[in-house]
């Protein structure tokens, strides 16, 4: 098998007179073989010095493809033993997420298969429950279409050149002023501006992950991040949530039992089910992952929509090590079709991390770059997020306001006290698939709870409404209809039993 591998490797053939690195000849060459399946998953790459002799270049040549490789997902490495073709390859991970920002980063692949093939529809009428993203009627256009003017009339040509890697320089010093709002102290050369959070999470993976490394998550969580984590091919550790935030007792044996590099965190109004840490969970949680060695991912998703004066404060701004990565994405309250977002990234980690972005897009849009941070400085965002917390705020209330007076008494629900989601308990004989579409056909959608855990759970009875989506006037009515379908679900059994399940 060795020898057979050796001779497919004379074939390849490298261009020392053409402008491409011969590392990166190298590296698409391998990757192509990967992608055909050439190259079978785990199969034993040659050494450094074979393959630098095979192909008479120099060893650094094969160290920077072999590392480029790792870096797109392609191959990973196991100390002292060699270099290996990964189980799972970047195209599937990145059609996943094409495919879930579509849809609001939410349906599994059954989910999907129902909304394109009709079973599920969702138009313009519908009650949308699902989407944790503003109407597009929301979108602050006009004040960004001036800003996008006077960066065209200031920088001319230059607004859109490659950025840095690490992003463009006054956005990253607006957002650091942003940060210190938030008490989390930085410089900027410790910001990140990344394409929104999902591409955050997968420059982290990318930088920090490799074949079969543990990352531990909540459950439920965010089923973004999950898709993340396997399609790098590291293994998901749960671990419950209680109403104050993770089970400490569970965490701590999964840090001793499988060593992880991450945990995945939503601390504050967590998504799907909209608990927050206690300040002092926070602090046992920066303890436990100093002690054990791992690095915490604080996904802020929300925490600025803090209706109820709850006046967490951020792991970041807790963390005196150096040990969380700070992600933050601006979609759910500004434009989501932007792709703009930032992460304030531990010292150690930061050349890991701006390779990983530079492999995965070079940079993110100069141009988005360079109008955000004209928006920001001119007092624009503030304003924004100021009109869009009262909405959001109207929203919440009238939510909570209408599920306490329609859900049948057998229904629990948790009130989070900001955010954009309440998570549902419903009786044990509401099969949410059923509930979902007879909810559709009354023109009605949510999320079920099924999705945001990391393998298939069962007997779950949980959906996630979210209120980002739905006019207010629209919401009353929206959930004294889903209530009635609960309540006649729960009364009659036999309407479950006439409804396939999906």
């Amino acid at each position: 098998m060795v020898i057979e591998m050796l001779e497919l490797f004379k074939s390849v053939k490298l261009d020392k007179n053409s402008g491409t690195p011969l590392y990166m000849q190298l590296s698409d060459k391998i990757a192509e073989m990967i992608e055909n399946g050439i190259l079978p998953a785990d199969l034993k790459l040659p050494s450094i010095r074979q393959m630098s002799a095979l192909l008479n270049v120099n060893s650094v040549t094969i160290v920077s493809c072999y590392k480029h490789l790792e870096t797109k997902g392609y191959v990973y490495s196991r100390p002292g033993s060699g270099t290996y073709v990964a189980v799972v390859l970047p195209k599937q991970s990145e059609n996943y997420s094409d495919r879930n920002i579509i849809l609001d980063e939410l349906y599994q692949s059954d989910d999907l298969n129902l909304i394109n093939n009709g079973h599920i529809k969702i138009n313009e009428n519908t009650i949308n429950f699902a989407s944790a993203t503003p109407k597009s009627s929301l979108f602050p256009v006009e004040n960004f279409k001036l800003v996008l003017n006077e960066v065209l009339d200031r920088d001319r040509g230059n607004a859109f050149d490659y950025q840095d890697s690490q992003g463009y320089y006054p956005l990253r010093s607006s957002v650091r002023i942003l940060l210190e709002k938030r008490k989390i102290a930085c410089h900027e050369e410790n910001i990140q501006i990344i394409s929104g959070a999902q591409q955050g999470i997968d420059i982290i993976a990318k930088a920090l992950l490799r074949q079969g490394d543990y990352v531990i998550t909540e459950s439920p969580t965010y089923t973004g991040a999950i898709a993340v984590f396997k399609s790098r091919g590291a293994e998901i550790a749960d671990v419950p949530l209680s109403c104050d935030g993770p089970n400490l007792n569970i965490l701590e044996y999964n840090l001793k039992k499988y060593k992880p590099k991450l945990i995945y965190t939503i601390p504050s109004f967590q998504n799907p089910t909209g608990i927050s840490y206690s300040n002092e969970k926070r602090k046992e949680i920066l303890a436990l992952a100093e002690r054990y060695d791992a690095y915490i991912i604080e996904d802020d998703y929300v925490s600025g929509l803090d209706f109820e004066n709850m006046g967490f404060a951020t792991v970041k701004s807790m963390d005196k090590s150096d040990r969380v990565i700070f992600l933050k994405s601006f979609s759910k309250i500004f434009m989501p079709g932007l792709r703009l977002g930032f992460m304030v990234v531990p010292s150690s980690l930061k050349s890991y991390i701006i390779e990983a972005k530079h492999a995965t897009d070079i940079s993110t849009s100069g141009l988005i770059q360079r109008a955000f941070d004209l928006y920001i400085r001119k007092g624009m965002w503030d304003g924004h997020f100021k009109l869009m917390f009262n909405i959001y705020k109207e929203r919440y209330y009238k939510t909570i306001e209408a599920l306490e007076r329609h859900l049948p008494q057998n229904v629990q629900f948790h009130k989070p006290g900001g955010g954009l989601n309440i998570w549902l308990e419903l009786p044990a004989n509401c099969f949410t698939g059923s509930l979902l579409k007879a909810a559709s056909a009354e023109n009605i959608v949510f999320a079920p709870g099924r999705i945001f855990y990391s393998s298939t759970p069962t007997n779950l009875n949980n959906i996630r409404l979210s209120f980002a989506a739905v006019d207010a006037d629209e919401i009353e009515r929206g959930i004294e209809k889903l209530s009635e379908l609960i309540l006649r679900f729960d009364r009659n059994k036999s309407l479950t039993d006439n409804i396939p399940i999906l």
